[in-house]
């Protein structure tokens, strides 16, 4: 089997939004690590404190089969079509070690009919 990770920086309030919606189309849990950030507006301020972004990192393991569609709800879910709503990407996986509870899931995800 092969995995792919895929981690979507979201606003903190649309978090569990994005999480229930990927668990419901077969995601076997995320990995939530908060974050801040800025883009390509400038960070506000306040008495010359800069105020950054907060930002919640959201990381999936996930079976590469089902990349694409579990891509799409994180787009869906999170509003991504909207301005400064978020951002996803995937990242290829070489190894993983502690999969064995959920190895039945991924393989039933690998199926072609499986969505």
């Amino acid at each position: 089997m092969k995995f792919k990770l895929i981690m979507a920086f979201v606003k903190p309030n649309i978090t569990d939004k994005v999480v229930d919606a990927m668990k419901r189309k077969g995601a076997t849990g995320a990995t939530i690590i908060p974050a801040r950030g800025t883009g390509v507006h400038e960070a506000k301020s306040f008495f010359g404190l800069s105020i950054e972004d907060q930002t919640d990192i959201l990381v999936f393991l996930v079976e590469e089969h089902v990349v694409e569609k579990l891509l799409g709800v994180i787009e869906t879910a999170g509003d991504f079509d909207k301005p400064s709503t978020g951002i996803a990407f995937v990242l290829p996986l070489e190894h993983a070690v502690g999969l064995g509870s959920q190895m039945k899931i991924f393989k039933d995800q690998a199926r072609d009919d499986y969505f």
